[in-house]
């Protein structure tokens, strides 16, 4: 059979409402072809509302969405970031020299910091979450071959400006929009919400479709900061969602029904793997809970949110680690 190729994604911009244009941006990612940043008009410029991922073209692919709306990175007068992740802040340092303008992010923005200073910490900090979650010699080797000396898709780090916490207010052309704390998928996570007109920029709160992902490691209770922050959502009454991946969607209600419920039923499914074949380490529950044997694809995806899960469990009392004597962790039932 002949080999399926990728479709060659570029840079694309399009107005969404008068005065607010999606610009969608390359990722390398498979299934996650690409991120939206969002420009707003504000006065004789924009606000850019996150960047796109670092890597070799990303600038071009930016210049190119945005010359599709008639816009420059000279237009841009303030930079404002949902959060920390590659994706979303990548091209920052850039921008904001080009731009000569300010940066605002939320100040739990850690997880990124190692990343861009020393990927290499970042790298071993992996490995051993990785092995006492026990993840075999063989693959942890084979996966630090495979990331050492890979981009992290950040072209530097730039210090905001502003701690962009709750209730803080970005004034643009379409009214001001209000810094809501949604913690979850990220620690720094923040979505942008303008009232009047009922629209929520979500980063990667809330998608078109239910894609669950956690940092870990860097927060109490990641997946019980999200369940709350869905709650948060749901108080906001959206009338149109623009996401960080995807197209915009209405039915803000029924995404975040279906968010909980996914996150519901993988923790339920946890604590029963967790039940009836306990003791076992996060990495042998995978398979069980997602009923799908791990891939290259989707083994640091699950493994990140299975652990996540387990985290919660634990705090509510339900499950407990008990580490071996390398220090490897096998999950129990509490009591």
């Amino acid at each position: 059979m002949p080999e399926v190729t990728r479709k060659r994604e570029l840079g694309r911009g399009e107005r969404v409402l008068p005065g607010l244009w999606r610009l969608r941006l390359p990722l390398p990612w498979p299934g996650v072809p690409h991120c939206n940043a969002w420009a707003i008009a504000a006065g004789d410029g924009v606000v850019l509302v996150d960047t796109g991922m670092h890597q070799p073209g990303s600038m071009a692919h930016l210049e190119r969405a945005l010359d599709m709306v008639r816009l420059r990175v000279e237009h841009v007068r303030l930079l404002v970031c949902t959060h920390a992740h590659s994706d979303h802040i990548g091209q920052a340092q850039t921008i904001t020299e080009r731009a000569g303008c300010a940066l605002w992010l939320h100040p739990d923005h850690e997880h990124m910091l190692l990343a861009a200073t020393d990927p290499d910490a970042a790298l071993d900090r992996r490995l051993e979450v990785a092995r006492t979650s026990g993840v075999p010699p063989a693959a942890l080797q084979a996966y630090r071959e495979q990331r050492r000396g890979q981009s992290h898709g950040i072209d530097g780090v730039v210090e905001p400006a502003r701690d962009l916490v709750e209730g803080v207010e970005v004034h643009t052309d379409l009214g001001t929009w209000r810094a809501v704390e949604t913690p979850g998928h990220a620690p720094s996570h923040v979505c942008l919400w303008q009232p009047e007109r009922r629209l929520l920029i979500s980063g990667d709160h809330l998608l078109g479709r239910v894609s669950l992902f956690y940092d870990f490691g860097y927060s109490p209770d990641p997946a019980g900061e999200f369940l709350g922050s869905l709650a948060k959502a749901e108080d906001l009454d959206v009338r149109l969602c623009l996401s960080g991946h995807g197209r915009t969607f209405g039915d803000v209600g029924g995404h975040i029904a279906a968010n909980r419920a996914l996150v519901h039923e993988r923790l339920r499914r946890v604590l029963d793997v967790v039940t009836y074949d306990g003791p076992i380490t996060a990495f042998d529950a995978i398979p069980r809970v997602y009923e799908e044997p791990l891939t290259a694809a989707t083994a640091t995806w699950w493994m990140t949110e299975t652990l996540c899960y387990l985290r919660h469990l634990e705090l509510a009392g339900r499950v407990r680690r008990e580490p071996d004597g390398d220090g490897v962790e096998r999950w129990v039932p509490a009591g």
